[in-house]
């Protein structure tokens, strides 16, 4: 078997939907923290694997989102995990900077259910005019 097939295989042994996607979660290795949710492809699979750092799907943008290509706050990939039904990535990160979130936190998950209103709990740790400063 060659190396294609074998990257085939394993790629193969997961469930991507019908747009030929597959939901990623990526948490924290330090800390266990769930830091972001985004989706990726095959290829930004492949290249997440080959270059140790985060490469996911854009759906806004419809195109490969290296993690921190503007902000600089990549994340560096310890280990990926699948599901039991191989439907769902975890990826074990150590997120460059400690911000994940594009509002300048270090989680995407900052609001927080409170009666019938979401409250942000985590503060703003940089303004992200200055992270996207263009």
């Amino acid at each position: 078997m060659s190396d294609l097939d074998a990257s085939r295989f394993w790629l193969d042994a997961l469930k991507w939907d019908e747009n030929g996607m597959i939901p990623a979660i990526a948490q924290d290795a330090t800390s266990g923290r769930v830091v972001m949710f985004a989706w990726m492809n095959r290829e930004s699979l492949l290249q997440t694997v080959a270059s140790g750092k985060a490469v996911y799907w854009s759906r806004s943008r419809q195109r490969l989102w290296r993690k921190g290509e503007e902000s600089g706050y990549c994340q560096n990939v310890i280990s990926i995990r699948a599901d039991c039904d191989g439907d769902v990535l975890l990826l074990s990160v150590d997120q460059v900077g400690g911000i994940a979130c594009h509002t300048g936190r270090q989680s995407c998950f900052f609001l927080e259910l409170n009666g019938e209103r979401w409250v942000p709990v985590d503060p703003v740790l940089q303004d992200p005019k200055e992270i996207y400063a263009q």
